[in-house]
């Protein structure tokens, strides 16, 4: 190893700071590689369903009217996402498109279900006079009014407490 006084160093005209650099070794320069990432989603159709119960309450057949009640669907989907909402007959014996029918034991209350307030487009799959429920989701609930009557004239059902079950069904 070589070894330099102070006097030899300034004889030879290095000063201590040169002497110290030449002693040590090069600087390293920083290197960098680069690359991308890729990043990807698909954002899939989703809808949700849930309904709100429509309630008649108490129906005097004797009456002579109409006795009309109100229920809801709410629907969430994805944003953009055309949806169809139908509803089928109803459980109840001999149910169909044109008189749905709530049941108590073996007795029989017909009903309708409507998409309008005026009570003029009966909701269903869309097949004969129906009408299914249509829109484009959001992302945020979509509440849907749902119209009920029960029909005057049915003055041979027995007092008793009437209940059905219809199916709603959301396409998208």
């Amino acid at each position: 190893m070589l070894e330099f006084s102070r006097s030899a160093a300034r004889a030879a005209g290095i000063g201590s700071f040169a002497l110290v650099a030449a002693c040590l070794p090069a600087a390293v320069a920083a290197q960098t590689a680069n690359s991308t990432l890729n990043v990807s989603a698909t954002v899939t159709a989703n809808c949700t369903v849930s309904t709100s119960a429509l309630a008649f309450g108490n129906v005097n057949t004797l009456s002579g009217s109409n006795v009309d009640g109100a229920g809801g669907i709410s629907v969430t989907c994805t944003n953009g996402t055309d949806w169809s909402a139908s509803a089928g007959v109803g459980s109840g014996a001999g149910a169909d498109f044109t008189a749905r029918q709530m049941t108590a034991g073996a007795d029989l209350l017909s009903y309708n279900l409507y998409t309008d307030a005026s009570r003029s487009t009966v909701w269903g799959d869309g097949t004969g006079a129906t009408s299914t429920i249509d829109d484009t989701g959001t992302g945020s609930v979509q509440n849907v009014s749902i119209y009920g009557r029960v029909g005057s004239g049915q003055t041979s059902a027995p007092a008793g407490s009437y209940a059905d079950t219809v199916a709603v069904t959301v396409t998208y």
